[in-house]
């Protein structure tokens, strides 16, 4: 056989085996659904977040309105404040306290008060206040409403009054953003961050602790024990829940006495919900062991879990503006409950039991997520 005879033998083979390999490889990637999943679904869903949920400029933001008065110019302030499209009323409330109540818990984003005695006060020429409060924790979501009041008082005048243009507005506005008036970005985003980072640890620490037993071929010897599911799950996610809170312990210290953020709230309310939310993403994360196969399933999975909590919580952008769909999306996460909770209680000094909702709701997505992580767990290796 000639060596051009040869050569051609060579490089067909080397064609062959290398399509060969091609095939294996693609029929692998077809088997691995897990992986095809990520290929197809993240784009698609970094498209539709990114294209429909988010949100820079919110409107609609939930208001509040303490009304001491209920008056023909009072009214009208309060359709010039619904006109703009920021605010939206949602509640009615009928002293201070309950007013201040709702912004603590983080229930509206405004409140708004109209004192006793306005209307008259206006036609006398005493100038009166309008109280409006905003929740600055997140200064993008009070930022732009905050500036629309501007115009609030002349849209009111010509709708009541017809004054024209006065030379001076007959009363005023005095706009309080509350917790975060300076709207320093690092008041916003450190709390977030303690969230964000517990999050992804958590997540994928226990996300591979079932299927590191798998691959490692010890898993054998765990089912041989006399213990049950539940006794594996909770001595796999014990340890990680110390872990976490070491961790929270130290996000919130560096934020704390580096970038000077406040703890106006109770240290031991904190403990206690953050722990929460740890076992929270730990029963998660333990739920995705047991349904991955191998260490690579289980932190795609995680991943694709942790990219909607990143966008849709609130801490990246304002929860209030995004639309009514992705705001039911965000309710069932974890990090959107926990991330009212950290703020609220270091920037605001909320209690626990204004804090209810958003411990329920964690306390209920752990219990679901264990249900569902030790129905799953496998009594024997298929």
């Amino acid at each position: 056989m000639s060596d051009p005879d040869i050569r051609e033998g060579r490089i067909a083979g080397f064609w062959q085996r290398t399509y060969a390999m091609l095939v294996k490889e693609f029929l692998q990637l077809l088997r691995d659904r897990v992986s095809f999943a990520m290929i197809v679904v993240l784009p698609i869903m970094q498209l539709l977040l990114f294209g429909y949920a988010i949100n820079t400029t919110p409107r609609h933001l939930p208001t509040a309105v303490l009304l001491q008065e209920d008056s023909d110019l009072g009214r009208s302030v309060l359709k010039a404040l619904q006109n703009t499209s920021y605010f939206d009323f949602t509640r009615v409330v009928h002293s201070v306290a309950e007013f201040d109540s709702l912004l603590e818990s983080g229930q509206v984003l405004f409140g708004v008060e109209i004192p006793r005695g306005f209307e008259r006060g206006v036609r006398r020429g005493e100038k009166p206040a309008l109280l409006v409060a905003a929740d600055a924790t997140d200064p993008v979501a009070a930022g732009s409403a905050l500036s629309a009041l501007g115009q609030i008082v002349q849209t009111a005048l010509q709708h009541d009054l017809q004054v024209g243009d006065p030379p001076a507005p007959p009363f005023e506005i005095r706009a309080h953003a509350r917790y975060n008036p300076a709207a320093e970005s690092r008041l916003n985003i450190v709390p977030g961050l303690v969230g964000t980072i517990l999050t992804m640890t958590m997540l994928i620490f226990t996300a591979l602790s079932v299927t590191r037993e798998i691959e490692r071929g010890t898993m054998e010897n765990l089912l041989a024990m006399p213990i049950t599911p539940v006794e594996v799950m909770l001595g796999k996610i014990i340890p990680y829940v110390l872990v976490g809170f070491l961790q929270a312990a130290i996000i919130i210290g560096m934020g704390h006495f580096l970038f000077r953020v406040p703890i106006m709230g109770s240290l031991s309310v904190l403990a206690l919900l953050s722990t929460l939310f740890i076992a929270t993403n730990l029963s998660i994360g333990y739920t995705f062991s047991t349904v991955a196969q191998n260490q690579l399933q289980a932190m795609q999975m995680s991943m694709m879990f942790f990219l909607p909590n990143i966008l849709l919580s609130g801490f990246m952008f304002p929860f209030a503006g995004m639309p009514v769909w992705a705001q039911w999306i965000g309710e069932v996460l974890p990090l959107t409950h926990y991330i009212r909770i950290v703020r609220s209680i270091m920037l605001k000094g909320a209690s626990l039991e204004s804090l209810r909702h958003d411990t329920i709701a964690l306390a209920l997505l752990m219990l679901v997520a264990m249900t569902i992580a030790v129905t799953r767990f496998r009594r024997t290796l298929d």
